[in-house]
């Protein structure tokens, strides 16, 4: 008989033990509480298995997002929701968009069309002296 070891996703089960408990430290509080509450358990090739699931789960979903800025965070939401549009509605929202930020340009510049500097001169001194005046 020849002892067939086993294996996760090309780990052994310790691996996938060590793997998960880094991952776990990763996680806020409440989510570790979670996880024990709902006996997801780091023993027992069956429980660490569906332990590195979830816990790919939370870093893939709650935690992903996190460390991204507003702009990335933006992008992401544009890519996703463009995943649901055909290229027609793309290019139209595109092209609305583009004559909408048009018009608000040559509205701004209608408004503050004052192309003149101005410049004060703060080098002369006042005679007067107001902060001593009681």
């Amino acid at each position: 008989m020849t002892n067939k070891k086993r294996n996760f996703q090309g780990m052994s089960y310790r691996d996938v033990q060590r793997a998960n408990s880094n991952k776990r430290t990763q996680l806020d509080k409440e989510d570790q509480i979670w996880l024990k509450e709902n006996y997801y358990k780091n023993i027992g090739w069956n429980h660490i298995i569906s332990l590195y699931e979830k816990l790919e789960e939370f870093l893939l979903t709650k935690y992903l997002y996190r460390e991204l800025t507003l702009e990335e965070l933006f992008l992401e939401a544009d890519r996703i929701g463009n995943k649901y549009l055909t290229p027609q509605e793309i290019q139209n929202f595109n092209q609305t968009l583009s004559i909408e930020v048009n018009d608000i340009a040559e509205e701004i510049d209608n408004q503050f069309s004052d192309a003149e500097i101005e410049f004060i001169d703060f080098t002369k001194k006042t005679s007067k002296r107001y902060w001593n005046k009681i």
